[in-house]
This record gives structure tokens, C-alpha cells and sequence, in this order.
């Protein structure tokens, strides 16, 4: 059996126009368009409380959707409260951030990474999702057309670990004990290359290169010549 370990966001695909900061941004646009706050004022105020900002922590005890989205509210509201609403708004457009970012209709799929997983399950390997996102990501990953296409997705908003934790990729490895190979694809050297070395996985980066990247393929149609 050959493994394939992949990131979703910004690997597989994205989020057109943005993500984070995009979403909180249509929000404010949406319902405060007097503010003048631009989205990089907003980012300034949203550096620190996702919870792959500290990977070290793990949090399994956020297990549900809204367990999940609850914890990150703060975060929203004070990024809102940054840029000088009042707080019943602030919290109200709080809210607003969970089905905005949701919202079927801004995501995409890279346009190799279809066929390029195809090509890869006719060679033999098995797809697996290992991504930092929200829990609703295998709802994304159906509407994007993937059904059927990974056996499994890892999602750490379901389990609780952020890559580079090691833990996020032990859970995917115990899955599939009987691997021959395993790889790991994404676009953070951080979370992706280096999460996967400290389990002794391979990996290529993708989309975005780094200097101590030891493979790195700029489209996802090159993997199947690199594996």
C-alpha cells in the first residue's frame, strides 16, 4: 500500500478572494460598510487565537462544530472591536464569519488537482486529507467534487492536533499501518515538511518554495513524476 498524505488549504484548494481575513472582511463590508477599516487592519488584530498558532496545544476537548467556532469567536469580535465597532455589533458580525467562510461558492479547486489525483490512484497510492481546518471540511471537499476520493480525511479541528504536532500525523499513520510508502504534500514548510520529517515522512512542498525545502514541485501536476 502507498500513502499519500495531503494538506487541503491553499494545496488542493483555496478559498477565492481569501480566507480568513477575506471572510471577516465581506462581513464588515456586508454589514458596516460605513467602517473604513481596510483588511490589513483587520489582520493586525487576529495574529494570535487560531489554533494553529500555537500547534503545541492540543485541543480536544473543542469536539463539536460549535464547540469549535464558539472558541474562535473571540477572536473575530476582538478584530471587529479593533477596528472601533461597538460590541453588540461586534459580536452579531462575529457570527457571521462561520457561514461566510463556509460558503460553498468561494472555494476552488486547483485545476491540476484533479487529474493529478487521478493519476496518482491509477499508480496505486491512496489519498489521505491531513489539514489544519475547520470541522466542516469534508463537507467542502464533497461540494468541490472529491467524494469518493480519499479514504480517509484528517481533520484537526476533529482531532484536536494542529500539524506540525506529530501527534496529528501519528493518528494518520495508525490509520494505515500497512504503508509500504508515505508521503506528505502541502504548501508550510512549517506545518507540512517539517511536521512529516519529525515522523521520518517525506514530503514536497508545494505552490510556495523555502530554501531548506528538499523537494518542491510550483504545480501539483509535477508530484507524479517526483514520486
Amino acid at each position: 500500500m502507498k500513502l499519500l498524505l495531503w494538506d487541503f488549504d491553499e494545496t488542493l484548494g483555496y478559498r477565492h478572494g481569501g480566507a480568513w481575513m477575506a471572510s471577516l472582511y465581506e462581513v464588515l463590508q456586508h454589514e458596516a460598510p460605513e467602517c473604513p477599516a481596510t483588511m490589513d487592519e483587520l489582520e493586525t488584530f487576529t495574529r494570535a487565537g487560531f489554533p494553529w498558532h500555537t500547534p503545541e496545544v492540543p485541543h480536544p476537548h473543542l469536539d463539536s462544530a460549535d464547540a469549535w467556532w464558539a472558541a474562535l469567536e473571540p477572536v473575530f469580535v476582538d478584530a471587529y472591536l479593533g477596528v472601533g465597532l461597538e460590541t453588540k455589533r461586534a459580536h452579531a458580525m462575529a457570527r457571521l464569519v462561520r457561514p461566510t467562510y463556509l460558503d460553498l461558492a468561494h472555494w476552488r479547486l486547483y485545476e491540476d488537482a484533479a487529474p493529478t489525483l487521478r493519476a496518482l490512484t491509477g499508480a496505486g497510492w491512496t489519498h489521505v486529507i491531513l489539514s489544519n481546518h475547520v470541522p466542516e471540511l469534508a463537507t467542502l471537499v464533497d461540494g468541490l467534487g472529491l467524494s469518493g476520493v480519499f479514504a480517509c480525511i484528517f481533520n484537526s479541528a476533529l482531532t484536536g492536533y494542529e500539524k506540525p504536532h506529530p501527534e496529528a500525523y501519528r493518528i494518520a499513520l495508525r490509520a494505515f499501518p500497512d504503508a509500504t510508502a508515505r508521503w506528505m504534500i502541502g504548501d508550510s514548510y512549517r506545518a507540512d515538511v517539517l511536521g512529516a520529517a519529525a515522523v521520518g515522512i517525506p514530503s514536497v512542498l508545494v505552490h510556495q518554495s523555502h530554501p531548506d525545502a528538499n523537494r518542491f514541485a510550483a504545480t501539483l501536476a509535477e508530484i507524479p513524476g517526483m514520486l
